[in-house]
């Protein structure tokens, strides 16, 4: 009954009760246990779906998931930058919450989404530009062809690039095979490729293979983040940068309210 009613959406421990007729400590024993399985995946008072293979939250539930950690995350990339610098900002909610960050700043943007250049000009300041060409429903990115194009015509100071997975032994992927055309494209055309992404994603894949973490310059992740991935970090030589908030907030889920501060951010430049 659990899993069945976790399917079709995050459900609280109070609501799973409600249905079994159990009491909220075995809906949450029986939750560990199906979420140790991969069944379901654990949030802050309740479960919620685990995503498939390849599948795709809407954009909307995307931004609100972990939202205080990816603001968090936000906030160490920002560090980064400088004014006067070129950068990219990839699609994806963990990438619309850098842009937020680096409103105002100074810098000339390239926006893969018509969410990430609205962020990106909410002050001035700012040069944003985006590709020609359609758009996509629900997360507003522009067609591959005419952001690759638009990727090729810049150089980059730095880009901040999301990844649906990045589970270590599959690299990092995605679910659409035109998205991961054009992350490819972006690493030719950039000087320092950064992956912002939460501990979840790490033990993650998708279907569509566009990077291993070698490529990239740096790594800005959460300190929670499994061992093996941090590990990986190292021995490649990224710079690392690890964001460390409370245990309860970096399992939020369902909130994007009472945004996070980074408690310590602590940057590894590790050699090969």
């Amino acid at each position: 009954m659990i899993i069945t009613a976790v399917e079709t959406g995050p459900k609280t421990v109070e609501n799973l009760a409600a249905l079994t007729g159990a009491s909220a400590i075995t809906v949450r024993r029986d939750l560990a246990e199906l979420s140790e399985c991969g069944i379901l995946q654990r949030i802050r008072g309740g479960a919620a779906p685990l995503p498939s293979r390849g599948a795709q939250y809407p954009f909307a539930l995307r931004q609100t998931e972990h939202a205080g950690v990816k603001q968090a995350l936000a906030e160490a990339a920002a560090t980064l930058v400088k004014p006067g610098d070129a950068v990219l900002i990839d699609n994806g909610t963990t990438a619309l919450a850098v842009a937020s960050q680096l409103a105002g700043l100074g810098i000339t943007a390239l926006a893969l989404s018509l969410h990430a250049a609205a962020a990106l000009a909410s002050k001035p300041g700012n040069q944003v530009i985006v590709p020609g060409g359609p758009i996509s429903y629900d997360d507003l990115s522009f067609a591959a062809d005419s952001a690759e194009q638009s990727i090729r015509q810049m150089r980059f100071d730095y880009a901040f690039i999301g990844s649906c997975a990045a589970q270590p032994d599959s690299g990092l992927t995605v679910a659409d095979w035109s998205e991961a055309q054009t992350k490819k494209t972006i690493l030719t055309s950039t000087l320092h490729p950064v992956l912002v992404a939460t501990a979840d994603k790490f033990e993650r894949t998708a279907a569509h293979r566009f990077a291993s973490l070698g490529d990239m310059d740096t790594l800005i992740t959460t300190a929670d983040t499994p061992s093996s991935a941090l590990a990986e970090a190292r021995i490649c030589g990224l710079t690392l940068i690890t964001v460390t908030v409370p245990k309860d907030n970096a399992r939020q889920q369902l909130t994007g309210t009472n945004p996070l501060s980074i408690k310590s951010a602590v940057m590894d430049s590790a050699e090969c």
